[in-house]
Protein backbone atom coordinates (compact mmCIF):
# COMPACT_ATOMS: atom_id res chain seq x y z
CA UNK A 1 0.00 0.00 0.00
CA UNK A 2 2.82 2.56 0.69
CA UNK A 3 5.21 2.51 -2.28
CA UNK A 4 5.70 6.07 -4.13
CA UNK A 5 4.68 8.57 -4.67
CA UNK A 6 3.51 8.05 -0.80
CA UNK A 7 6.16 9.07 1.23
CA UNK A 8 7.21 8.17 5.14
CA UNK A 9 8.66 5.57 6.54
CA UNK A 10 6.65 2.67 5.91
CA UNK A 11 7.59 3.27 2.22
CA UNK A 12 11.29 2.19 3.22
CA UNK A 13 10.85 -2.01 3.58
CA UNK A 14 8.77 -2.01 0.07
CA UNK A 15 10.46 0.08 -1.54
CA UNK A 16 14.50 -1.53 -0.99
CA UNK A 17 12.83 -5.46 -1.08
CA UNK A 18 11.75 -4.01 -4.68
CA UNK A 19 15.40 -3.07 -5.53
CA UNK A 20 17.74 -5.56 -4.01
CA UNK A 21 15.55 -8.74 -4.76
CA UNK A 22 16.09 -8.28 -8.77
CA UNK A 23 19.89 -8.11 -7.73
CA UNK A 24 19.84 -11.68 -6.21
CA UNK A 25 18.03 -13.20 -9.21
CA UNK A 26 14.44 -12.88 -8.03
CA UNK A 27 11.96 -11.43 -10.72
CA UNK A 28 9.97 -8.80 -8.95
CA UNK A 29 6.93 -7.63 -10.00
CA UNK A 30 5.11 -4.46 -7.28
CA UNK A 31 1.51 -4.12 -7.08
CA UNK A 32 1.04 -0.30 -5.77
CA UNK A 33 -1.97 2.15 -5.68
CA UNK A 34 -1.64 4.84 -8.55
CA UNK A 35 -2.19 7.34 -5.51
CA UNK A 36 -2.87 5.84 -2.22
CA UNK A 37 -4.10 9.04 -1.09
CA UNK A 38 -1.61 9.17 1.68
CA UNK A 39 -0.40 12.30 4.09
CA UNK A 40 2.50 12.52 2.82
CA UNK A 41 4.36 12.27 -0.51
CA UNK A 42 7.95 11.88 -1.55
CA UNK A 43 8.67 12.82 -5.33
CA UNK A 44 12.12 12.10 -4.90
CA UNK A 45 12.36 8.58 -4.12
CA UNK A 46 13.46 6.67 -7.30
CA UNK A 47 11.21 4.20 -8.17
CA UNK A 48 14.12 1.30 -8.95
CA UNK A 49 14.13 0.56 -12.65
CA UNK A 50 15.04 -3.35 -12.08
CA UNK A 51 11.53 -3.94 -10.93
CA UNK A 52 8.19 -4.22 -12.74
CA UNK A 53 5.90 -1.74 -11.48
CA UNK A 54 2.35 -1.99 -11.75
CA UNK A 55 -0.41 0.06 -10.29
CA UNK A 56 -4.47 -0.48 -9.44
CA UNK A 57 -6.46 2.15 -8.47
CA UNK A 58 -6.91 3.54 -5.21
CA UNK A 59 -10.79 4.26 -4.50
CA UNK A 60 -10.54 4.71 -0.75
CA UNK A 61 -10.94 8.36 1.45
CA UNK A 62 -8.41 10.64 1.77
CA UNK A 63 -5.56 9.65 4.45
CA UNK A 64 -6.44 12.53 7.47
CA UNK A 65 -4.82 13.77 10.82
CA UNK A 66 -8.32 13.89 12.88
CA UNK A 67 -7.21 16.67 15.69
CA UNK A 68 -5.17 18.91 13.45
CA UNK A 69 -8.03 18.80 10.76
CA UNK A 70 -10.53 19.84 13.71
CA UNK A 71 -8.61 22.18 15.59
CA UNK A 72 -9.83 25.72 15.11
CA UNK A 73 -12.86 24.84 13.09
CA UNK A 74 -16.70 25.71 14.19
CA UNK A 75 -20.13 25.34 12.89
CA UNK A 76 -20.72 23.90 9.74
CA UNK A 77 -17.24 23.19 8.43
CA UNK A 78 -16.56 21.63 11.86
CA UNK A 79 -19.34 19.15 11.41
CA UNK A 80 -18.50 18.12 7.62
CA UNK A 81 -15.33 17.07 8.88
CA UNK A 82 -16.57 15.17 11.41
CA UNK A 83 -18.37 13.08 9.24
CA UNK A 84 -16.00 12.76 6.65
CA UNK A 85 -13.52 11.58 9.77
CA UNK A 86 -16.32 8.95 10.91
CA UNK A 87 -16.76 7.98 7.69
CA UNK A 88 -13.27 6.73 7.33
CA UNK A 89 -13.46 5.22 11.13
CA UNK A 90 -16.47 2.86 10.19
CA UNK A 91 -14.23 1.39 7.76
CA UNK A 92 -12.44 -1.66 9.23
CA UNK A 93 -9.91 -3.13 9.73
CA UNK A 94 -8.65 0.16 8.06
CA UNK A 95 -9.26 3.42 6.16
CA UNK A 96 -7.17 1.52 3.17
CA UNK A 97 -9.42 -1.76 3.08
CA UNK A 98 -11.19 -0.22 -0.24
CA UNK A 99 -8.25 -0.97 -2.25
CA UNK A 100 -9.15 -4.63 -2.15
CA UNK A 101 -11.91 -3.41 -4.91
CA UNK A 102 -9.25 -3.26 -7.48
CA UNK A 103 -6.06 -4.79 -6.03
CA UNK A 104 -7.20 -8.05 -5.74
CA UNK A 105 -8.14 -8.86 -9.71
CA UNK A 106 -5.26 -6.98 -10.56
CA UNK A 107 -2.91 -9.41 -8.27
CA UNK A 108 -4.87 -12.85 -9.44
CA UNK A 109 -4.27 -11.09 -13.11
CA UNK A 110 -0.35 -10.35 -12.52
CA UNK A 111 -0.09 -13.74 -11.05
CA UNK A 112 -1.28 -15.76 -13.64
CA UNK A 113 0.11 -14.22 -16.89
CA UNK A 114 4.03 -13.63 -15.10
CA UNK A 115 3.59 -17.26 -13.68
CA UNK A 116 4.53 -15.56 -10.26
CA UNK A 117 5.68 -18.65 -7.77
CA UNK A 118 5.36 -16.38 -4.51
CA UNK A 119 3.43 -13.41 -3.45
CA UNK A 120 4.54 -10.59 -0.53
CA UNK A 121 2.13 -8.71 1.24
CA UNK A 122 3.36 -6.40 3.51
CA UNK A 123 1.44 -4.18 6.27
CA UNK A 124 0.68 -2.01 7.55
CA UNK A 125 -1.99 -1.48 6.68
CA UNK A 126 -3.63 -4.66 8.06
CA UNK A 127 -6.43 -4.98 5.38
CA UNK A 128 -3.29 -5.45 2.09
CA UNK A 129 -3.10 -9.34 3.86
CA UNK A 130 -6.34 -9.96 2.34
CA UNK A 131 -4.78 -9.66 -1.57
CA UNK A 132 -2.33 -12.40 -0.19
CA UNK A 133 -5.58 -14.67 1.05
CA UNK A 134 -7.35 -14.10 -2.17
CA UNK A 135 -4.43 -14.94 -4.49
CA UNK A 136 -3.56 -17.64 -2.62
CA UNK A 137 -6.68 -18.98 -2.90
CA UNK A 138 -7.21 -18.04 -6.59
CA UNK A 139 -4.06 -19.16 -8.22
CA UNK A 140 -2.18 -21.55 -5.33
CA UNK A 141 0.41 -19.03 -5.35
CA UNK A 142 2.75 -19.19 -2.32
CA UNK A 143 1.75 -16.24 0.24
CA UNK A 144 4.37 -14.52 2.49
CA UNK A 145 2.39 -12.09 5.17
CA UNK A 146 5.00 -9.13 6.32
CA UNK A 147 4.47 -7.84 9.24
CA UNK A 148 5.83 -4.24 10.34
CA UNK A 149 4.07 -3.70 13.40
CA UNK A 150 2.01 -6.19 15.45
CA UNK A 151 -1.41 -6.82 13.81
CA UNK A 152 -3.20 -7.28 17.60
CA UNK A 153 -0.97 -6.03 20.54
CA UNK A 154 0.00 -2.20 18.10
CA UNK A 155 1.94 -0.28 20.83
CA UNK A 156 0.62 2.87 19.06
CA UNK A 157 -2.92 2.23 18.96
CA UNK A 158 -5.81 3.50 20.63
CA UNK A 159 -8.19 1.39 22.41
CA UNK A 160 -10.66 4.22 24.28
CA UNK A 161 -13.55 4.56 21.59
CA UNK A 162 -15.85 2.24 20.22
CA UNK A 163 -14.82 3.16 16.54
CA UNK A 164 -11.17 1.75 18.15
CA UNK A 165 -12.16 -1.16 19.18
CA UNK A 166 -14.08 -2.15 16.61
CA UNK A 167 -10.80 -2.18 14.11
CA UNK A 168 -9.12 -3.67 17.13
CA UNK A 169 -11.62 -6.89 16.89
CA UNK A 170 -11.32 -6.69 12.81
CA UNK A 171 -7.36 -6.83 13.35
CA UNK A 172 -7.24 -9.93 15.28
CA UNK A 173 -9.48 -11.52 13.06
CA UNK A 174 -6.76 -10.25 9.95
CA UNK A 175 -4.04 -11.65 12.18
CA UNK A 176 -6.01 -14.95 12.69
CA UNK A 177 -6.40 -15.30 8.77
CA UNK A 178 -2.77 -14.53 8.47
CA UNK A 179 -2.11 -17.05 11.01
CA UNK A 180 -4.26 -19.89 9.26
CA UNK A 181 -3.45 -19.70 5.65
CA UNK A 182 -0.30 -17.20 5.01
CA UNK A 183 2.78 -20.41 3.94
CA UNK A 184 4.79 -18.25 6.13
CA UNK A 185 4.88 -15.27 8.25
CA UNK A 186 7.69 -12.55 8.29
CA UNK A 187 8.35 -10.19 10.88
CA UNK A 188 10.58 -7.30 11.67
CA UNK A 189 10.99 -8.07 15.84
CA UNK A 190 10.68 -11.28 18.27
CA UNK A 191 7.84 -9.64 19.83
CA UNK A 192 5.85 -9.70 16.93
CA UNK A 193 6.39 -13.25 15.65
CA UNK A 194 5.97 -14.40 19.18
CA UNK A 195 2.25 -12.93 18.52
CA UNK A 196 1.82 -14.63 15.17
CA UNK A 197 2.80 -18.01 16.59
CA UNK A 198 0.95 -17.59 19.62
CA UNK A 199 -1.91 -17.47 17.32
CA UNK A 200 -1.24 -21.31 16.03
CA UNK A 201 0.52 -20.31 12.58
CA UNK A 202 0.30 -23.52 10.32
CA UNK A 203 3.18 -21.63 8.08
CA UNK A 204 6.57 -20.53 9.18
CA UNK A 205 7.12 -17.39 11.56
CA UNK A 206 11.13 -15.81 10.59
CA UNK A 207 12.06 -12.53 11.57
CA UNK A 208 13.94 -10.68 9.17
CA UNK A 209 14.03 -7.22 10.81
CA UNK A 210 14.29 -3.63 9.22
CA UNK A 211 18.28 -2.94 7.93
CA UNK A 212 20.50 0.19 7.56
CA UNK A 213 20.45 1.59 4.49
CA UNK A 214 24.34 2.44 4.99
CA UNK A 215 24.91 3.80 1.15
CA UNK A 216 21.69 6.25 1.36
CA UNK A 217 24.08 8.34 3.70
CA UNK A 218 27.22 8.47 1.60
CA UNK A 219 28.16 12.05 0.90
CA UNK A 220 26.20 13.18 2.96
CA UNK A 221 28.41 15.80 5.02
CA UNK A 222 28.57 16.30 9.26
CA UNK A 223 29.64 19.61 9.87
CA UNK A 224 30.00 20.83 13.99
CA UNK A 225 27.73 23.15 14.48
CA UNK A 226 28.52 26.46 16.86
CA UNK A 227 25.51 25.19 18.90
CA UNK A 228 24.65 21.74 19.93
CA UNK A 229 21.73 20.48 17.70
CA UNK A 230 19.65 17.46 18.68
CA UNK A 231 17.08 16.01 16.10
CA UNK A 232 14.15 14.35 15.83
CA UNK A 233 13.07 12.73 12.41
CA UNK A 234 9.03 11.60 11.98
CA UNK A 235 5.57 11.69 12.74
CA UNK A 236 4.36 11.79 16.10
CA UNK A 237 1.17 9.18 16.97
CA UNK A 238 -0.58 7.28 19.00
CA UNK A 239 1.39 7.56 22.78
CA UNK A 240 4.44 8.57 20.91
CA UNK A 241 5.50 11.47 23.56
CA UNK A 242 7.85 14.16 23.36
CA UNK A 243 6.66 16.32 26.65
CA UNK A 244 9.29 14.40 28.90
CA UNK A 245 12.07 15.14 26.74
CA UNK A 246 11.30 18.62 25.77
CA UNK A 247 10.85 19.64 30.17
CA UNK A 248 14.32 17.77 30.49
CA UNK A 249 15.73 20.16 28.03
CA UNK A 250 14.01 23.18 29.40
CA UNK A 251 15.63 22.35 32.59
CA UNK A 252 19.11 21.38 31.21
CA UNK A 253 19.12 24.88 30.06
CA UNK A 254 21.71 24.32 27.06
CA UNK A 255 22.80 26.65 24.16
CA UNK A 256 21.41 23.90 22.36
CA UNK A 257 18.42 23.50 20.13
CA UNK A 258 16.36 20.61 19.58
CA UNK A 259 14.67 20.11 16.13
CA UNK A 260 11.75 17.99 15.53
CA UNK A 261 11.38 17.60 11.57
CA UNK A 262 8.04 15.61 10.38
CA UNK A 263 4.50 16.06 11.86
CA UNK A 264 4.27 17.16 15.33
CA UNK A 265 1.03 17.43 16.64
CA UNK A 266 -0.37 20.95 17.39
CA UNK A 267 -1.29 20.20 21.07
CA UNK A 268 2.15 19.25 21.49
CA UNK A 269 3.51 22.18 19.85
CA UNK A 270 1.43 24.93 22.17
CA UNK A 271 2.71 22.59 25.27
CA UNK A 272 6.44 22.82 24.11
CA UNK A 273 6.48 26.79 23.06
CA UNK A 274 4.84 27.42 26.65
CA UNK A 275 8.14 26.27 28.16
CA UNK A 276 9.65 29.68 26.43
CA UNK A 277 12.56 27.90 24.91
CA UNK A 278 12.40 30.83 22.30
CA UNK A 279 15.19 29.71 19.55
CA UNK A 280 16.24 26.97 21.51
CA UNK A 281 13.35 24.86 20.01
CA UNK A 282 12.98 24.35 15.52
CA UNK A 283 9.75 22.48 14.19
CA UNK A 284 10.50 21.51 10.38
CA UNK A 285 7.34 20.53 8.49
CA UNK A 286 7.69 17.18 6.33
CA UNK A 287 10.35 16.88 4.09
CA UNK A 288 11.10 14.69 1.22
CA UNK A 289 13.56 11.82 2.76
CA UNK A 290 16.46 12.83 1.06
CA UNK A 291 16.53 15.92 2.82
CA UNK A 292 15.53 14.43 6.36
CA UNK A 293 18.51 11.81 6.04
CA UNK A 294 20.78 15.54 5.86
CA UNK A 295 19.01 16.52 8.91
CA UNK A 296 19.99 13.70 10.60
CA UNK A 297 23.81 13.11 9.09
CA UNK A 298 24.25 16.81 10.31
CA UNK A 299 23.65 16.55 13.61
CA UNK A 300 25.23 16.78 17.12
CA UNK A 301 22.73 14.00 18.23
CA UNK A 302 19.75 12.17 17.36
CA UNK A 303 16.75 11.93 19.13
CA UNK A 304 14.85 8.75 19.04
CA UNK A 305 11.57 7.96 21.05
CA UNK A 306 9.70 4.55 21.64
CA UNK A 307 7.15 4.79 24.24
CA UNK A 308 6.26 2.25 26.93
CA UNK A 309 3.12 1.63 26.12
CA UNK A 310 2.31 -0.33 28.81
CA UNK A 311 5.16 -2.66 27.86
CA UNK A 312 4.41 -3.25 24.71
CA UNK A 313 7.13 -0.95 23.29
CA UNK A 314 9.80 -3.70 24.81
CA UNK A 315 9.43 -5.27 21.64
CA UNK A 316 9.26 -2.25 18.91
CA UNK A 317 12.33 -2.29 16.76
CA UNK A 318 11.37 0.51 14.25
CA UNK A 319 12.95 1.13 10.46
CA UNK A 320 13.73 4.85 12.30
CA UNK A 321 16.39 2.76 15.24
CA UNK A 322 18.35 1.42 11.99
CA UNK A 323 18.14 4.83 10.01
CA UNK A 324 19.58 6.38 13.24
CA UNK A 325 22.40 3.66 13.37
CA UNK A 326 23.11 4.25 9.78
CA UNK A 327 23.11 8.21 10.11
CA UNK A 328 26.63 7.63 12.48
CA UNK A 329 25.56 10.33 14.81
CA UNK A 330 25.22 9.93 18.60
CA UNK A 331 22.52 8.44 19.59
CA UNK A 332 19.73 9.78 22.69
CA UNK A 333 17.86 6.95 22.90
CA UNK A 334 14.14 6.85 24.92
CA UNK A 335 13.12 3.64 24.90
CA UNK A 336 12.25 0.75 27.29
CA UNK A 337 15.76 0.02 28.63
CA UNK A 338 15.07 -3.64 28.06
CA UNK A 339 13.48 -3.63 24.93
CA UNK A 340 15.34 -4.65 21.60
CA UNK A 341 15.62 -1.15 20.83
CA UNK A 342 17.48 -0.53 23.87
CA UNK A 343 19.95 -4.04 23.12
CA UNK A 344 20.50 -2.63 19.43
CA UNK A 345 21.88 0.81 20.27
CA UNK A 346 24.16 -0.78 23.18
CA UNK A 347 25.16 -3.57 21.25
CA UNK A 348 26.21 -1.08 18.54
CA UNK A 349 27.80 1.48 21.08
CA UNK A 350 25.45 4.09 19.16
CA UNK A 351 24.35 6.06 21.61
CA UNK A 352 22.57 6.58 25.09
CA UNK A 353 19.72 4.55 26.70
CA UNK A 354 17.36 6.10 28.82
CA UNK A 355 13.44 5.66 30.39
CA UNK A 356 11.43 7.75 27.72
CA UNK A 357 9.33 9.33 30.75
CA UNK A 358 12.58 9.63 33.16
CA UNK A 359 12.94 13.66 32.94
CA UNK A 360 15.66 14.20 35.19
CA UNK A 361 17.77 10.76 33.34
CA UNK A 362 17.11 12.58 30.34
CA UNK A 363 18.67 15.95 31.58
CA UNK A 364 21.68 14.56 33.11
CA UNK A 365 21.96 12.39 29.69
CA UNK A 366 21.76 15.90 27.61
CA UNK A 367 24.00 17.49 30.39
CA UNK A 368 26.82 14.94 29.59
CA UNK A 369 26.69 15.23 25.48
CA UNK A 370 26.41 18.77 25.54
CA UNK A 371 29.54 18.65 28.07
CA UNK A 372 31.32 16.16 25.15
CA UNK A 373 30.43 18.41 22.43
CA UNK A 374 31.96 21.57 24.21
CA UNK A 375 34.72 19.33 25.23
CA UNK A 376 35.71 18.31 21.40
CA UNK A 377 32.99 17.78 19.91
CA UNK A 378 31.25 14.59 19.11
CA UNK A 379 32.72 12.20 16.72
CA UNK A 380 30.78 10.10 14.43
CA UNK A 381 29.83 6.67 15.33
CA UNK A 382 31.74 4.15 13.73
CA UNK A 383 30.47 0.40 13.69
CA UNK A 384 32.57 -2.66 13.39
CA UNK A 385 32.67 -3.73 10.00
CA UNK A 386 30.78 -7.44 11.28
CA UNK A 387 28.51 -5.58 12.63
CA UNK A 388 27.86 -2.59 9.53
CA UNK A 389 27.67 -6.39 7.24
CA UNK A 390 25.09 -8.23 9.94
CA UNK A 391 22.85 -4.80 9.70
CA UNK A 392 22.64 -3.90 6.39
CA UNK A 393 19.68 -3.64 4.48
CA UNK A 394 21.11 -5.99 1.69
CA UNK A 395 21.69 -8.93 4.67
CA UNK A 396 17.71 -8.53 5.33
CA UNK A 397 17.05 -8.63 1.78
CA UNK A 398 19.31 -11.34 1.26
CA UNK A 399 17.37 -13.82 3.92
CA UNK A 400 13.88 -12.83 2.17
CA UNK A 401 15.12 -14.11 -1.35
CA UNK A 402 16.41 -17.54 1.08
CA UNK A 403 12.75 -17.79 2.68
CA UNK A 404 11.67 -17.03 -1.62
CA UNK A 405 13.75 -20.00 -3.06
CA UNK A 406 12.57 -22.39 -0.11
CA UNK A 407 9.41 -21.68 -1.15
CA UNK A 408 8.88 -20.90 -4.47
Amino acid sequence: MYFPPAGGGGVQRPLKLAQYLPALGVETHVLAPDDPKWVHRDPDLRVPTQAWIHRARYLGPQARKPAEELRGTKGFERAVLQARITARRLLVPDASVTWNLTAIPAAIRIVRREGIDVVITTSPPPSVHFVGAAVERATGARWIADLRDPLVANQQRRDDTAAARARQAANERVAKLVARRADAVTCVSEAIADEVRGLGARGEVRVIANGCDFDDFAGLPYTPAPRFRITHTGSFFGKRDPRPFLQAFHEADLDAVARFVGDFRASDREWAESLGLGDRLEFVDYLPRSESLRYQRDSEALLLLVPEAGGRGKGVLSGKVFEYVAAGRPILALVPPDGVAADLIRETGAGVVVAPEDVDGIKAALVDLHSRYADGGLPSVELAKADEDRLSRRARVEEMAALLAELA
